[in-house]
């Protein structure tokens, strides 16, 4: 186990425990999550070596990397998703100016976000460390997909990008330096770079406490609020110029975690902490159960 010292945000070493979550996907194992004493920003630690992590994904309940379609949950999962994508590739469209252009998706999962880039005549690329998930994606077509940030290097030295998106992936990038690094160096000017996070400050994480299913530990090593990701850019130089709402997580979240707290679905309460945690979050416009951010090199 990794014991992270210093703040990914603002470097401080002053953090205390802040709730004790169970892996309810994977392991059953239990996992602290810790807060910043100074900036507020909470993160999983101790977390496993970034070798081991691989195997916290080996489950057919990790819906991303398996793409099953077993349960009510997981078809909730595949028909909003069918639903967002194009809304996706829409952002794409409305921030970067452009119909059509490069675009890298960073943690590309089975692939679909990068189909739909490609059959709307982007030249799409991939990155995605999960071996059976890119066995997946490599089985749609998707080839321009590599393993990790070096391999990319290698096959794409030069490759520069009009956007790069990350759909639910920061907070699983273990080595955040060397990820804004690469981000650096294959951004153009002026493109933009787009991130979908939990949000645990909204209030179905408040609600749920160490059952909110967006914890998701020890898979996410990062648990990310407005202030703190906008935080953490703009120490990466890069301005925040919209923040988007994701009102279908709420209710996909909440059905888990009524399942995690309770061993039922109980699906009429946890639609209800849905539709309530998307009120609530209507008033400040930037506490929804997951968020979009868009920002670009200041």
């Amino acid at each position: 186990m990794e014991v992270i010292s210093n703040c990914p945000v603002c470097s401080s070493s002053s953090q205390k425990t802040f709730i004790v979550c169970k892996d309810n996907t994977a392991s059953k194992e239990s996992f602290t999550i810790v807060e910043c004493a100074d900036c507020g920003f909470k993160f999983t630690s101790p977390r496993p070596l970034e070798s081991e992590l691989g195997k916290y994904y080996k489950s057919e309940n990790y819906i991303s990397h398996s793409d099953s379609k077993k349960g009510i949950v997981s078809k909730l999962y595949h028909w909003v998703r069918s639903y967002t994508l194009l809304k996706k590739l829409q952002l794409v469209f409305h921030y970067s100016g452009k119909k059509q252009g490069t675009i890298l998706d960073y943690g590309s999962g089975t692939g679909a976000f990068l189909k739909v880039c490609s059959d709307n005549k982007w030249n799409a690329f991939g990155i995605e460390p999960d071996a059976d998930a890119r066995k997946i994606l490599l089985e749609r077509g998707s080839l321009m997909v590599q393993d990790s940030i070096k391999s990319f290097n290698v096959a794409h030295p030069e490759m520069k990008f009009d956007c790069i998106t990350l759909w639910h992936v920061l907070e699983h990038i273990p080595n955040l330096k060397e990820f804004f690094g690469f981000i650096e160096k294959s951004l153009k000017p002026n493109g933009v770079l787009i991130i979908a996070l939990p949000n645990c400050n909204s209030y179905d994480a408040k609600h749920y406490k160490e059952h909110w299913a967006a914890y998701d530990l020890p898979r996410h090593l990062y648990h990310f609020t407005p202030a703190t990701i906008t935080k953490l850019l703009q120490g990466y130089a890069y301005k925040n110029v919209a923040i988007l709402p994701m009102i279908f997580d709420s209710f996909y979240v909440s059905i888990l975690s009524e399942s995690y707290a309770t061993g039922k679905s109980n699906l009429l309460k946890a639609s209800w902490v849905g539709l309530k945690s998307n009120l609530k979050a209507n008033k400040t416009g930037k506490e929804f159960s997951s968020q979009i951010y868009v920002f670009k090199k200041a």
